[in-house]
């Protein structure tokens, strides 16, 4: 009986193999963060080792990406992680909504839940775990581009939309 369910098990592993999510590779850069932000190289470095696997559209996979289950699991993360935040398309969306987005990435850099812990186990993507300077650099990064928002654009250009006569957030 045991030696049933591990063959069957093998052959689901096997034909499993062949079923692969669409890969993260566009690489549109037409809406990228960096055709409206300055983004100075060393910034540019860290957001390309650190954030960009998950938060843009282009993906550098790893070679594990090719055996299943675990390009599902990668998968389902570039997708999450693209949904919460994706510098490829970033300028695509309103002025209040990039302005939040840097918000967004300050916190999180500064409360170290960026990048997930889980990109840097058993010392994968070693130069995606940041150091405090390196960390202090994005915040700075993303303050700055969150002040040239305020100097550019009216305040109630940055701020989220009135609903029902409420005020909106500062």
């Amino acid at each position: 009986m045991l030696k049933k369910i591990l063959i069957g098990l093998g052959i689901v592993l096997i034909i499993i193999q062949f079923i692969h999510p669409e890969k993260n590779e566009s690489n549109d850069l037409m809406y990228d963060i960096s055709t409206k932000y300055e983004v100075p190289g060393d910034v540019n470095h860290l957001l390309q080792v650190s954030c960009n696997d998950c938060h843009s559209n282009k993906t550098e996979y790893p070679w594990y990406a090719n055996v299943q289950p675990v390009a599902w699991w990668l998968n389902d993360h570039v997708v999450d992680g693209k949904k919460h935040l994706n510098f490829s398309e970033f300028t695509k969306l309103p002025l209040f909504v990039q302005n939040h987005k840097l918000e967004e990435t300050v916190e999180m850099v500064e409360e170290m839940e960026m990048p997930l812990p889980s990109y840097t186990y058993f010392g994968l993507h070693a130069e995606a775990k940041l150091t405090e300077a390196q960390r202090k650099m994005i915040v700075d990064w993303a303050k700055d581009q969150m002040d040239y928002l305020k100097q550019t654009y009216p305040a109630d250009s940055l701020a989220f939309p009135k609903k029902n006569g409420e005020e909106p957030n500062k």
